[in-house]
Order: C-alpha cells, then structure tokens, then sequence
C-alpha cells in the first residue's frame, strides 16, 4: 500500500445546503492551498461522499435539510473513520455544540469567523488539534468536567509524564495552542508539538479531544 504525501494539500468536504456559501468557503480554501475534493448538502450525501473520497477533514454545518450536522458527523465518521470533522455553524447554541463533540467532531466555529480565522481552524484540525471559536472551548471543557464527576469513579494512576509534560498538558487541558503554549513557555513550536505528541503516547490516546478530556479527569486543569 503507498503512503500518503505529507507534502500533498489537505483535503476537504464540505457540508453545507446553501450553494453559495459552500462555493464560496470551497474557493478560500483552494486559494489557501487546500484540495476541496467535495461537497455535500444533506446528512445522506454527507455519508456517501464521505465514503468515496475519504477527506482528510469534513467542515460541517449544524443545520441540514434531512437532519442535523450531529446526524451528518455522526454518518462521515462511520464512512470515514480516519476523518476529522470541523463544524462551521450559524448556531453557537449549547445543545448545538456538545451534540456535535460527542458525536465526534473535533472542533466548532461559528459562521462569524473571518476567512483567515478558518484556514487557520482547518489547517490546525487536519493536525490533530481541537479547534473551538472562543468562548465554546469552555463550554465544552465545563460538559467533560460534569460528565467526569457524575460518573463518580476513581480513575487508575496516570502513567508517569515528566513535569514539562505535565506543564504543556494543563495548557493543553485550557484550550490553548500549540503556538499559544510556545509562547508562555519560551519554546518552539516542534518542541510543544513533539511533548504533546509523546503524551498522546504515553496515554494511548488519538487526538487532542481525549487529551483534554484526559486531563479533566485526572485534575490537570
């Protein structure tokens, strides 16, 4: 089997019922060196295309003519489970946003978002890193940290990280990124990103989501 080209353009799908808007989000991102290799406008469609191009991330809307956005993350993960979905909404509803986390989907941006702001949102989420428009990452934050003590259970001793590890993950756990990370701690970049991905590791966990919910639920907040 070939590998795929790390130097190849991220591609994307996206998923929206309103043409124009989808052409014109899909024209930002092919000018911003993407490879928009789709689109769709139902949760059903979503699915099916999902399926045969296999994007690297979906950017999702929460409003569809045959369901809702959470129906359609939940229809391309199934699809395509190597996909990351980034929902860009009108909506900024609680219901909304933690429907569309539990469902999957690795960030949320609302529809206010500047065109600079969403190339950043799906250059980070092809990264792996959980994307949020300010103010949503602490409402999601403030779900896990109800979900974790309802569950009232003690959780098993961490694995051993080392104290700079420990340190990136609170930051990790706030809902900041990899650049903001860098800067409050006078790193680079790579060093941040190569410590988060050791504790990913370490913790036998997929992506930043976990991570966060990891460090809830173990108190490194």
């Amino acid at each position: 089997m070939t590998e795929p080209d790390p130097r190849a353009p991220v591609t994307v799908m996206v998923v929206d019922d309103h043409p124009i808007w989808r052409d014109a989000v899909s024209r930002d991102l092919d000018a911003a060196g993407f490879r928009v290799v789709a689109g769709a406008d139902s949760v059903g469609s979503a699915g099916r295309r999902a399926a045969a191009v296999r994007p690297a991330v979906v950017l999702m809307d929460m409003s569809l003519p045959d369901g809702s956005g959470t129906d359609a993350t939940v229809a391309v993960l199934r699809a395509s489970p190597g996909t990351r979905v980034l929902v860009l909404s009108a909506s900024s509803e609680r219901d909304d946003v933690l429907g569309a986390v539990k469902a999957g989907a690795s960030g949320y941006l609302v529809k206010s978002a500047s065109a600079a702001e969403l190339v950043e949102a799906v250059a980070a989420t092809a990264a792996g890193q959980a994307v949020f428009t300010p103010g949503l990452a602490g409402l999601v934050l403030g779900e896990y940290r109800r979900m974790s003590a309802t569950a009232d259970r003690r959780s098993p001793a961490p694995p051993t990280l080392t104290d700079r590890e420990t340190e990136v993950l609170r930051y990790v756990a706030k809902g900041l990124s990899a650049k903001q990370i860098a800067a409050k701690l006078t790193l680079s970049h790579r060093t941040v990103e190569n410590h988060v991905q050791a504790t990913l590791r370490k913790l036998q966990l997929a992506n930043r989501v976990e991570l966060t919910r990891y460090a809830i639920e173990q108190g490194l907040e």
